[in-house]
């Protein structure tokens, strides 16, 4: 498979010896770029100008990758709202069974987040008890975390979902990856 640089070079009747000269690279880099090596900064510059043409069209096209398996992921940790730790276990699950590597590292990235939500949710209603006889409310204290965790897990699902949408990336990762 010819590159954008072989390409170019064939179309205006030039061999790799008359490039390297009309650019001032070396053969070697010519040869080294039409074998496959990505052209930067100043070798992309002088072969976009020997080639008379810009040099963003040597390079090759970014490829976009689906990202649908990674809004599975992220849209079933909700299952976690009907099913107890389902919001852990559904996007491991997906996300283990997920081939290609983008969406996988994604997925783990929601699954962290979803065990570190899990984990505070936890913590928070076992010492709520505590806390309300401390405290002596007669408002049933595990009630408040329950509900911030819900909004917040609804509120995550959301964010990421849309960042997914348009920035094909979460808008929140963790610097920490429980898996």
């Amino acid at each position: 498979m010819k590159t954008i640089v072989q390409q170019l070079r064939e179309e205006k009747n030039l061999t790799q010896t008359e490039l390297a000269g009309k650019s001032g690279l070396s053969l070697r880099t010519v040869q080294r770029v039409e074998a496959g090596t990505v052209p930067k900064g100043f070798t992309l510059k002088v072969l976009a100008n020997a080639l008379e043409t810009a040099p963003e069209n040597l390079l090759p096209p970014k490829e976009s990758t689906n990202l649908d398996r990674a809004k599975l992921i992220n849209f079933s940790a909700l299952l976690g709202l009907i099913i107890p730790f389902g919001g852990v276990i559904i996007p491991l699950i997906l996300t283990y069974k997920t081939k290609d590597t983008r969406n996988r590292e994604l997925g783990k990235c929601i699954v962290s987040l979803q065990m570190l939500l899990v984990a505070v949710l936890s913590v928070s209603l076992i010492t709520s008890p505590f806390l309300q006889k401390g405290l002596a409310l007669q408002f049933p204290l595990f009630m408040l975390p329950l509900l911030v965790f819900i909004c917040l897990k609804i509120a995550l699902i959301i964010i990421n979902g849309i960042s997914l949408n348009k920035n094909n990336d979460l808008h929140k990762n963790l610097k920490i990856n429980y898996l």
